[in-house]
């Protein structure tokens, strides 16, 4: 699950960022109102989490402007105590919840769960490609029947794979969207989960799922409807 974490709050900002990638959350993290403005409207978000009270635009102009792009992505607003005048504008400006502070990360944590559920009932919340599935609401993987094991990273790697079968998606799209990192030519980070799936998920005899184009990425490939090189 990625997240946009838009808080001015150093302090604040740092434990929830540190709680939630602990949790196998992908994040971006931005301390100011421009910045959280131009990751919001330029980039893919499964929630935003933002702080109301930030340094240039406010966290309720940022939503204002994502919600008038008819971009439906679940939003909590961070408030201060007693701003009981920002939850009720946030909510009527179509936040789907609201934390004041000062809050437990692991309510956070709850909170973005409980509208991820929400808002996967209207969408996919399986994944299958061939005989094997992922449940994104569980976090479980089964192949013929047999439950495997995933650490969260893993996990994201797989379903971010499993969402696009017959896709190649490079080491860069990977990194980005699973790890939250820029590209960095020197890391072989992709190639090291890739192996570590590859080893939980293949079975002796079939077709690898995971298909490597050299030099360009990798390819969840459905065993069952196949795609050329």
């Amino acid at each position: 699950m990625k997240i946009l974490l838009v808080e001015d709050e150093t302090e604040i900002g740092e434990l929830i960022k540190n709680g939630l990638e602990k949790e196998g959350f992908v994040l971006d993290y931005c301390q100011d109102g421009d910045s959280g403005m131009e990751h919001a409207m330029t980039r893919s978000y499964d929630a935003i989490v933002l702080d109301v009270m930030l340094p240039g635009r406010s966290g309720l102009e940022i939503l204002k402007v994502i919600r008038a792009g008819h971009n439906n992505v679940p939003v909590i607003i961070i408030t201060a105590r007693g701003e009981t005048e920002d939850r009720i504008e946030g909510l009527d400006l179509g936040a789907d919840d609201y934390l004041p502070k000062p809050f437990f990360v692991e309510e956070l944590i709850a909170r973005l769960r409980a509208i991820w559920r929400r808002s996967s009932e209207t969408g996919m919340s399986v994944l299958s490609v061939g005989s094997l599935s992922a449940n994104l609401m569980k976090r479980e993987v089964v192949r013929l029947g047999v439950q495997i094991e995933m650490t969260p990273k893993e996990f994201s790697l797989l379903a971010f794979l499993m969402r696009a079968p017959g896709r190649v998606l490079t080491r860069t799209q990977i990194l980005e969207q699973v790890w939250g990192y820029h590209f960095d030519p020197g890391t072989n980070l992709v190639d090291v989960y890739i192996r570590r799936l590859r080893s939980k998920i293949d079975i002796e005899g079939e077709v690898p799922l995971i298909e490597t184009l050299r030099g360009v990425g990798y390819r969840m490939q459905d065993p069952d409807n196949p795609k050329e090189g």
